[in-house]
């Protein structure tokens, strides 16, 4: 028996062990042998006079030594001390880097999208900057078709780089951009219409999956850590939301001091400034979120623990509403453009949850009130769903209605089975990793509709 040992050290052990239990090859016992194994260097290592850390790392690193199941475990994970410490020196790690040229290779890149994303400028097309004879319109509807396709593979540079992908690697990200731009630019969209509105906004979500797999360093299996991804994806919103809000605020007060000594600067700032800023800021996020690790992890937890409460006592106080007041949801379509907005959240947020929650932790009040936003979620979904098809069946399908049908039947089943599965982990009955193993295991669903959207429907409603 050995003794117990400090809970970070319990918790990476936990990690380590979960891993190994969920792949099909691999039993209880052999699983036990190892961690027996595990624990015994562990106290080796600290009887000669190491911290507990130091013992554990470097135990890890003899186990990953002669187990290719503990080398696989950590060349899935995203963490850049997993990989040093276990993969170190067998090519599979991170790039490694002085922190000064981690930056300047940080900035080229987001150089890099600010110049790429104003390159059409040079061939008159900047729906930025107006100009005697140019074609706002056409200009408007060439970067909400390429915005996409001219940013991310910064991003996916920067992150290869990072993650020091192989080329084979590399080639197959380039797929996808390659197959999205023939598309978008070779199908004959409607300027504005609603085809083209959809595709751009699904072909954003399928590129930045893209860029998820080169963030794992090219692993994406059905048991790769996709979580981490999730977490990923959620810190680099709040803090790009952050940085757009210091821009914007920078922006206005620059406009207003140079108003004040008769200088129009409003051209400048919203024709360059801004536009390449925003496209600069995806790269330097990204940056910033693995450089800040440790403090987003101490944020995330506390972000899910304010606003889950928050949106469960909202859900359930609009459902409360509508059952006081006998109004169900209206159909109208700025409606239910803001109720599937509101779905998307909460999943979003029952995701972001799931990713900063402690896995080994037992079930806690948070829990239950994640398990009132689902059912709160559930109750709104089904709800919208029969408005949908009210209209549908009312005025007929359009590319608009059936993306949101087919949108809420995407999120029905996430949530049905969320459910299913947050249920018997608050009774006990089910472990969380069944919770996070769904949650990852969906995501390809939505890519799979996301695809859907930007190839087929254009072509199923005239492109209109």
């Amino acid at each position: 028996m050995h003794p117990a040992l400090d809970p970070g050290i319990e918790a990476q052990i936990g990690e380590w062990r979960s891993y190994l239990l969920r792949r099909r090859t691999i039993h209880d016992v052999d699983v036990d042998e190892l961690e027996d194994h595990l624990r015994t260097q562990i106290a080796e290592l600290a009887a000669t006079g190491l911290s507990g850390d130091e013992a554990f790392l470097v135990a890890i690193k003899r186990l990953g030594g002669i187990n290719d199941l503990s080398r696989e475990f950590a060349r899935e994970r995203s963490s850049r001390l997993w990989k040093q410490l276990v993969l170190g020196g067998d090519g599979a790690g991170e790039h490694r880097a002085p922190e000064y040229l981690d930056l300047v290779v940080t900035l080229c890149f987001a150089i890099g999208a600010a110049v790429a994303f104003k390159l059409p400028a040079l061939f008159g097309i900047d729906p930025f900057v107006a100009a005697d004879g140019a074609d706002g319109e056409a200009d408007a509807s060439f970067y909400l078709r390429n915005a996409a396709l001219l940013a991310l593979p910064f991003l996916i540079g920067l992150l290869a780089w990072k993650r020091s992908l192989p080329r084979s690697v590399l080639a197959g990200l380039a797929v996808p951009f390659l197959a999205a731009a023939v598309v978008m630019n070779a199908f004959p969209f409607t300027r504005g219409g609603d085809t083209e509105v959809l595709a751009s906004i699904h072909l954003t979500i399928i590129l930045w999956l893209t860029a998820g797999v080169a963030y794992l360093g090219g692993a994406w299996r059905a048991d790769a850590p996709r979580m981490d991804f999730v977490r990923f994806t959620g810190e680099w919103v709040i803090y790009y939301t952050l940085i757009a809000l210091g821009g914007g605020v920078l922006s206005a007060m620059t406009i207003g001091v140079f108003e004040a000594i008769d200088l129009d600067v409003t051209r400048v700032i919203g024709g360059w400034v801004l536009p390449c800023g925003a496209v600069g800021a995806v790269v330097v996020v990204a940056w910033l979120v693995e450089a800040k690790q440790s403090v987003i992890e101490n944020m995330a937890p506390v972000l899910t623990s304010v606003f889950t409460p928050l949106f469960a006592l909202m859900l359930v106080a609009a459902i409360l509403g509508m059952a006081v007041t006998g109004n169900i949801i209206d159909a109208e379509r700025d409606v239910l453009i803001l109720l599937d907005l509101l779905l998307v959240l909460v999943v979003g947020l029952v995701l972001y949850s799931i990713s900063a929650r402690d896995s080994y932790a037992r079930p806690t009040l948070m829990d239950g009130a994640q398990l009132v936003l689902v059912v709160s979620a559930l109750a709104i979904d089904m709800m919208a769903l029969a408005a949908i098809l009210g209209r549908i069946t009312e005025f007929g399908w359009t590319p608009n209605r059936t993306a949101g049908l087919g949108l809420n039947v995407v999120l029905l089943a996430n949530l049905v089975w969320s459910l299913w599965l947050l249920t018997g982990f608050v009774r006990g009955r089910r472990p969380f990793a069944d919770r996070e193993r769904w949650q990852t295991s969906y995501i390809p669903v939505y890519a799979a509709w996301a695809a859907v959207v930007v190839v087929m429907f254009p072509a199923l409603f005239g492109f209109e």
